[in-house]
């Protein structure tokens, strides 16, 4: 395993937000032995997806479970940035072109018990294509026999088509929709594409909900990504590409077959 990564949580939430975070966590755990590899997606950008996975990640670990977090947005990753990370290290995106060897050297240790951490690592031009590859499909197979739950981070999916590509090799998916910012038709386009790959949707995280008062719910986490490539917001562009995207990843696929 490869040295350890310090975090700085400065966003770890008010008192309902980790309340909200634990209830989360048990309901996880009720949902059985079986859903323990978990995609956790969005529809758009800046929704707390990235938050509510790693205090998700940082909750179960603290209840004693064995944590591997899997950051997999190699489009766009703001985890270094937003936990302070300054040591330059490996991530997934050198272990899936095969620049790294071994998956020891990508995986990191944390100042939190229990809680381990893989990197995006460098941009890649070419991400979908990577994360539907073998070696990932491998990668997370041999990590679910070391702990106890693997959380994944994924790029929007009502932008790109990433997460539905690690979808397949997950066993439980939760989608993270900020309160008042999505529509039924942009959140229901990305629930059926999750459907498609056949992966169980364990859930909604409805984020940043108004309470009295006028606070929010979750508090202002999860800045901004802003756009991801041409894909912009769901739209009928962005649908256009999410299909091209799949379509050309399902025919490489078959031609590698």
């Amino acid at each position: 395993m490869g040295h350890q990564i310090i975090i700085d949580d400065k966003n770890s939430g008010d008192f309902f937000y980790r309340e909200a975070i634990k209830t989360l966590r048990a309901n996880i755990q009720f949902a059985g032995r079986r859903r323990r590899v978990i995609l956790i997606t969005s529809v758009f950008s800046g929704e707390g997806k990235s938050d509510t996975t790693f205090h998700l990640a940082a909750e179960m670990a603290g209840a004693g479970k064995k944590v591997l977090m899997i950051d997999a947005d190699i489009r766009n990753s703001m985890l270094v940035n937003r936990f302070g990370i300054e040591q330059s290290m490996a991530g997934l995106s050198e272990y899936l072109s095969g620049q790294v060897e071994t998956e020891e050297e990508i995986i990191y240790s944390t100042n939190y018990d229990n809680l381990d951490i893989i990197i995006a690592g460098a941009y890649a031009p070419n991400p979908a294509e990577m994360l539907s590859d073998t070696p990932f499909e491998d990668l997370l197979k041999k990590e679910a026999e070391k702990y106890d739950y693997i959380f994944i981070d994924s790029p929007p999916l009502g932008q790109v088509i990433d997460a539905a590509m690690i979808a397949q090799f997950c066993n439980g998916a939760i989608m993270v929709i900020e309160s008042g910012a999505v529509s039924y038709r942009a959140a229901q386009k990305v629930k059926e594409q999750l459907e498609r790959t056949g992966c169980t949707i364990l859930g909604v995280v409805l984020n940043r909900v108004e309470r009295a008062g006028g606070t929010r719910y979750g508090g202002k986490y999860g800045g901004k990504y802003g756009k991801y490539g041409k894909y912009g917001k769901y739209g009928k562009y962005g649908e256009e590409k999410m299909k091209e995207s799949a379509a050309e990843t399902a025919g490489k696929e078959g031609q590698a077959g």
